[in-house]
C-alpha cells in the first residue's frame, strides 16, 4: 500500500480548510448586517462655495473648491496642517486619499478626517507632482 507524503497531506488539507471557508463566506454574506461606525453618515457632505476651514483632533484640515470641471466646480484642494493631501475621486462618486487608498469615503471631508486618523499625529509630507517623460 502507498503511503501520502507531508505534502499531499498537506495540500488535501488546505483545499479542503480553503473549501469550507469559501462555503462559510457565500453563505453567510448575504445575511449579515453590515457595521458601521457610530456618527457616520453615508450621505456625503457638500463642500460650501467658500470652502472648510475646522480643527479635527487638533490638525487644521482647509478644503476649497478649485474653478472648473464639468459643473463649474473643479476637484477640491485638502490640506492638512498646510500641507496639501492629494485625494483622488472615484467614478461612483467616492474619494481616497494616499494616507488609506485601500478604504473610500463619501465626501472630501470625511476623506480628510481619516487621513488625520491614519497619520497618527505625523506630519504629512509634501505633495510633488512629477511629470511623465515619454
Amino acid at each position: 500500500m502507498k503511503k501520502i507524503t507531508r505534502r499531499q497531506a498537506l495540500g488535501i488539507g488546505t483545499g479542503a480548510v480553503t473549501a469550507l471557508g469559501l462555503t462559510a463566506c457565500s453563505s453567510s454574506s448575504a445575511s449579515a448586517p453590515v457595521a458601521k461606525a457610530s456618527g457616520a453618515s453615508s450621505a456625503p457632505v457638500s463642500i460650501p462655495t467658500g470652502g472648510i476651514d475646522e480643527v479635527y483632533e487638533g490638525r487644521r484640515i482647509q478644503i476649497t473648491l478649485g474653478p472648473g470641471g464639468h459643473h463649474g466646480v473643479g476637484a477640491p484642494t485638502v490640506k492638512i496642517d498646510g500641507n496639501e493631501l492629494h485625494l483622488m475621486g472615484n467614478a461612483d462618486g467616492s474619494w481616497v486619499t494616499v494616507v488609506n487608498h485601500y478604504e473610500t469615503f463619501p465626501d472630501p471631508i470625511a476623506a480628510a478626517r481619516a487621513a488625520v486618523r491614519g497619520l497618527q499625529g505625523a506630519e504629512l509630507a509634501p505633495f510633488v507632482a512629477k511629470e511623465v517623460q515619454l
